[in-house]
């Protein structure tokens, strides 16, 4: 198990200004820097937004499909020197017109979701053909990246507790300020790291989308959290979190607010949840305690799976997504708690598992290894 560990509540500055195209940008600062660097004009001419994104309801399933054809152009893992996410500097302006950040969001170039705005902000749903079988409307919502560091060779398992509580504080932020907006649903934070993945800039960091849905895997939760609660009267969330902590065998981590385990049916060859014990609907509702644990405990976690396939020969980083489930917005609330699920495609040194016809035909997963057997590699790694 981890020591039982925690970082000091981050003291965050927090300074709003806006990019050459109008685009929102929010530092997020832990030092105290001059001013001057945080409110630097955009000096590039960027042209304007042009992105509309569509929504089509696959009439199959219900599930609405995001067509963002603008993004085949978006950068694709430039050098390091052409990084669009470093501070920027003389004759070589990013996305970040600053010297030097501490921890930055700032709305997607490239974004798959897009705000309301004239004239589409009255557009109503529209039938595809003109056959009322498929219906489309934009995809409106939001899509934010959020640049944990401004070192480029980094990563957030080498950040320090004392950054991790600025990026914790600026995931609250945006999930408040988010979740006020017209329309929005659902908050998703979120990283992927590794090539694997289909990571397409190496700089650390993520990304928000608040969706003007709630998103198909929240939606089944919802439903079994419903069922479970008509038939025991429980929390289906809090009775897994239980039932985990009593049967122990997949337990990787108990703490004083936060508990991580290997989920019994577990679907990837590696894959952790991290849960508070409390239950929280989303990130902005974490107390000081709940967040000092998580910014020491979560890259120590991000540490541990870096280490998992080492004694296979394989040290090199583990490709891997991060993603907070937060409760959705309206009806179903009290039915879902905050909770993190973290996987990697790696199931095996040097090799990846990928969807076949099983998982990616008809939605039934196939899993190579046993939870148990992750839980142990994971406790081992402690």
């Amino acid at each position: 198990m981890l020591a039982q560990m925690s970082a000091q509540p981050a003291t965050v500055r927090i300074t709003r200004t806006v990019l050459a195209d109008g685009r929102a940008l929010t530092y997020y600062d832990d030092h105290e820097t001059p001013a001057s660097s945080r409110t630097l004009r955009d000096p590039r001419i960027v042209p304007p937004d042009v992105a509309r994104p569509l929504m089509r309801r696959d009439v199959l399933t219900g599930e609405w499909v995001i067509l963002a054809p603008h993004r085949m152009g978006r950068t694709h893992l430039p050098a390091a020197g052409r990084c669009p996410l470093c501070p920027s500097r003389e004759g070589a302006a990013t996305e970040i017109p600053a010297e030097a950040y501490d921890v930055v969001v700032f709305d997607n170039r490239f974004p798959s979701l897009r705000a309301q705005r004239p004239p589409e902000a009255s557009a109503t749903e529209s039938c595809v053909d003109g056959d009322p079988l498929w219906s489309q409307r934009p995809a409106t919502g939001h899509c934010e990246v959020v640049c944990f560091t401004s070192e480029h060779g980094t990563s957030f398992a080498a950040l320090t507790p004392h950054r991790v509580a600025t990026v914790i504080e600026a995931w609250a932020d945006r999930t408040s300020a988010l979740s006020r907006m017209e329309g929005i649903r659902q908050v998703f934070c979120f990283e992927n790291r590794g090539a694997e993945i289909g990571v397409t800039l190496h700089h650390p960091h993520g990304q928000i989308y608040a969706y003007p849905f709630v998103a198909p895997r929240t939606k089944q939760v919802l439903t079994q959290a419903a069922a479970h609660r008509r038939s025991t009267g429980g929390d289906l969330l809090a009775d897994v979190l239980a039932a985990e902590l009593r049967a122990g065998t997949r337990v990787v981590h108990r703490g004083a607010a936060w508990s991580a385990y290997v989920p019994a049916a577990a679907r990837w060859p590696l894959e952790l949840h991290l849960v508070p014990h409390r239950a929280v609907p989303d990130l902005a509702a974490l107390d000081n305690a709940e967040r000092s644990e998580l910014a020491t405990l979560y890259p120590a976690l991000l540490r541990r799976m870096d280490r998992f396939f080492a004694d296979q020969g394989d040290l090199s980083p583990v490709p891997y997504i991060a993603g907070w489930h937060q409760a959705p917005l309206g009806a179903g609330r009290d039915l879902i708690r905050l909770h993190l699920q973290l996987f990697s495609t790696r199931r095996a040194a040097g090799r990846l598992k990928h969807l076949a016809g099983s998982e990616s035909g008809v939605g039934v997963w196939l899993n190579d290894t046993t939870p148990e057997r992750i839980a142990q590699r994971l406790q081992e790694l402690g």
